[in-house]
């Protein structure tokens, strides 16, 4: 006769899935900081999509576009070395109270400006360079806080699902810019921004401190940014991974200005549209993560083939002629993009020193954020200039050419 599996087997692996995948969650901290996290990012997107679309009404110019990128992420490429090595040595908890507050003043700053009857271009650029140095504090000690929540067993499974957050954001904070933008206006993407950083703040408060597992903060001493980049040069999986992420930071990794270019130009549709596809791109971004969350997927060679599934998705995506067919396209970038990005993110914190983590972070923010004042006005020229498929074509391009890069480097390595 044969035997029968038992009626709970199947229960049982969707229960252990489901502990695999979101493991960091039985920790308290974690999960305030997961559920905080969620809300803000959500915001955070809200504004980035509002304010790039507001430049875009105000201007119709792509190189406009491609200018408020460069405010919004510049202070990075300038400040993130010097920022990690803050973040190594700080109460990350208390230091994140006083960014997020900050934000949020910067938000009220361009919700005001939204809601005149003709916003001022100087100043909401103005405003974006405050929040990028802003962001460029914020986001290497968001990201090392993340090691200091969780048990060491769980840490690349609370890396993986912080990205997942931020993804999860990307889904619901363009969509509801659109809806917004059609319904009430500019000014009130950005209010809502402004008010979605009260969650997270409440979540850093109700946090217990005694449940971190801090490390004895570094002495500051010179040549801190010196040192995390000697030690980046030392250990190949992170420089081979660095010098992609340059490449592909630079003229793949640049939605906020390649989307809305591609689809008001090359699809000749309406901003909304690209709310919609932006969400369906990160719906597949949402996708990806939890596969990679409970795969562990945070190797060198998972880097490598998810730029590889980058760049051909952007070259298929650049050849499409309709929404229809963009929709199921950019659901497939969404998805390789986080196969890309997560294991790049992680195998920092899986592998690199504790000590070194908020530099290292701090370094690869440069790249994959600090290099959009090249990227972003580049790739907004050359949609003016050749057309919205154009950069495109050339981040497929980008992405192929660093994977064939890191797979010859790892091999040497």
């Amino acid at each position: 006769m044969f035997e029968t599996a038992p009626e709970n087997a199947t229960p049982g692996r969707v229960n252990r899935t489901l502990r695999q995948t979101f493991l960091s969650l039985r920790h308290r901290n974690f999960r305030l900081y997961f559920t905080g996290q969620l809300i803000s990012n959500t915001g955070n997107w809200l504004t980035t999509v509002a304010l790039t679309l507001l430049v875009l009404e105000i201007t119709g110019s792509g190189l406009a576009v491609g200018l408020v990128a460069a405010c919004q992420f510049g202070p990075i490429l300038i400040l993130s070395p010097w920022a990690g090595a803050v973040a190594d040595r700080s109460d990350k908890r208390r230091f994140l109270i006083a960014t997020q507050s900050l934000e949020m003043v910067e938000s009220v700053g361009l919700a005001i400006l939204a809601f005149l009857p003709h916003p001022p271009l100087a100043g909401l650029y103005v405003l974006a360079i405050a929040g990028g140095i802003l962001l460029a504090f914020d986001n290497p000690m968001r990201r090392s806080f993340v090691s200091e929540m969780v048990a060491p067993d769980a840490i690349p499974n609370a890396v993986v699902l912080y990205s997942t957050v931020v993804n999860i954001s990307r889904v619901f904070g363009p969509a509801l810019a659109g809806l917004l933008i059609v319904t009430l206006g500019y000014g009130w993407c950005f209010s809502i921004d402004a008010a979605s950083y009260i969650a997270v703040l409440i979540c850093l408060f109700m946090m217990r401190d005694h449940e971190l597992n801090r490390r004895p903060p570094q002495p500051r001493h010179g040549g801190e940014v010196r040192e995390g980049l000697r030690y980046v040069r030392a250990t190949p999986s992170l420089w081979v991974s660095f010098v992609m992420l340059a490449a592909i930071g630079t003229l793949a990794y640049n939605f906020n200005v390649t989307l809305p270019l591609f689809v008001t130009d090359s699809l000749a549709r309406s901003a909304t549209v690209f709310t919609v596809l932006y969400s369906v791109l990160s719906a597949g971004a949402v996708v990806s993560g939890l596969v990679v969350a409970h795969r562990g997927l945070v190797e060198m060679r998972h880097i490598i083939a998810g730029a590889i599934a980058m760049g051909v998705s952007l070259l298929l995506l650049a050849s499409v002629p309709t929404v229809a067919l963009a929709i199921p396209v950019v659901f497939l970038v969404g998805m390789s993009s986080i196969l890309y990005l997560t294991p790049t993110t992680a195998i920092v914190q899986v592998e690199g020193r504790h000590e070194m983590h908020g530099r290292v972070l701090a370094l690869q923010t440069v790249l994959v954020a600090g290099t959009t004042p090249f990227g972003g006005p580049l790739l907004g020229w050359l949609a003016d200039t050749v057309g919205g498929r154009a950069p495109l074509v050339l981040g497929g391009v980008a992405c192929l050419g660093a994977a064939a890069f890191g797979w010859i480097a790892h091999r040497r390595a």
